[in-house]
C-alpha cells in the first residue's frame, strides 16, 4: 500500500521597503533541491502533538523564527503537487515585523515581494495567492495588520500597515475611530516617538489579550 505523504508549509509575510514580502528557503533535498520555497516540512507524529504544533516547529527548524501570530490557512491535495507521490499539505500562514526577521532569521532566509511574479515549487505559488488573499481580506476588518507592525508603533505607523495591505488610503478620522472601536490598544504612557519637524507622536501596543487572539469589526474599515 503506498503511503500519503503528510507536510506543514508555512507563508510567512512581512512588511518591509513599503510591501508585503513573503520569506523563501532554498530546499536542501530532492525533489526540487537548491529552488527557492516556502519553508515545509513532514509531521512528526512521535513529536507533534497537532498540526499547529508541527508547524511552529517546522518554522522555528528551517528559519529560526518565533512568530507572534499563527493561523491554519487550507489544506491541498492531490496525486499531482508532489513529484513523490500522492500527498496533503496542511499550509499556515505567519505573520511578523520584518525587525524580527533581520534580527533571527536564517541567513539563507530572502524575502520577495508578493506582487512580482514568483516561481515556486510543488503548488507553492497557489498556497502563497491564497495566504495574501486571506490577509487582505481580513485587514478589513480585524486586528490582524497589528501582528506585522511591531512590538510597539503610532497610529500613524499603524494606519499605513492597513493602507499597504487594503491597497487604498484611509481616511484619519474614520481609521482612529475603528481602532478605538475594537479597543485593542493600549497607550505606552510616557513614550513617545519623534516624527521629525511634527510634534512626537505617542506610542502604543497590543493590548496583552489580543496578543492571543483577533479583534473584529461588525463593519469594515
Amino acid at each position: 500500500m503506498t503511503h500519503v505523504i503528510c507536510t506543514v508549509d508555512m507563508v510567512l509575510l512581512t512588511l518591509h521597503e513599503g510591501g508585503l514580502k513573503v520569506a523563501l528557503l532554498k530546499r536542501d533535498r530532492e525533489p526540487f533541491k537548491g529552488v527557492a520555497a516556502l519553508p515545509g516540512g513532514f509531521i512528526h507524529i512521535e513529536e507533534d502533538t497537532d498540526v499547529r504544533a508541527a508547524a511552529l516547529r517546522v518554522l522555528t527548524e528551517k528559519t529560526g523564527i518565533d512568530v507572534p501570530y499563527l493561523e491554519q490557512l487550507a489544506t491541498f491535495s492531490g496525486p499531482a503537487r508532489d513529484p513523490r507521490g500522492w500527498s496533503v499539505s496542511i499550509a499556515h500562514y505567519a505573520l511578523v515585523s520584518f525587525d524580527v526577521i533581520d534580527r533571527a532569521a536564517h541567513p539563507d532566509v530572502k524575502l520577495l515581494s508578493v506582487d512580482r511574479p514568483i516561481s515556486l515549487p510543488f503548488d507553492h505559488r497557489l498556497i502563497l495567492e491564497t495566504a495574501v488573499s486571506r490577509l487582505r481580506s481580513k485587514s478589513q476588518y480585524s486586528s490582524l495588520p497589528c501582528y506585522l507592525v511591531g512590538e510597539t508603533f503610532t497610529l500613524p505607523q499603524l494606519q499605513r500597515v492597513y493602507e499597504i495591505l487594503m491597497g487604498e488610503l484611509i481616511n484619519k478620522v474614520s481609521f482612529r475611530r475603528k481602532i478605538a472601536e475594537m479597543d485593542m490598544l493600549e497607550v505606552i504612557e510616557g513614550q513617545f516617538e519623534s516624527a521629525g519637524a511634527h510634534r512626537p507622536a505617542q506610542l502604543y501596543r497590543l493590548k496583552a489579550h489580543f496578543k492571543q487572539q483577533l479583534q473584529l469589526l461588525e463593519r469594515g474599515l
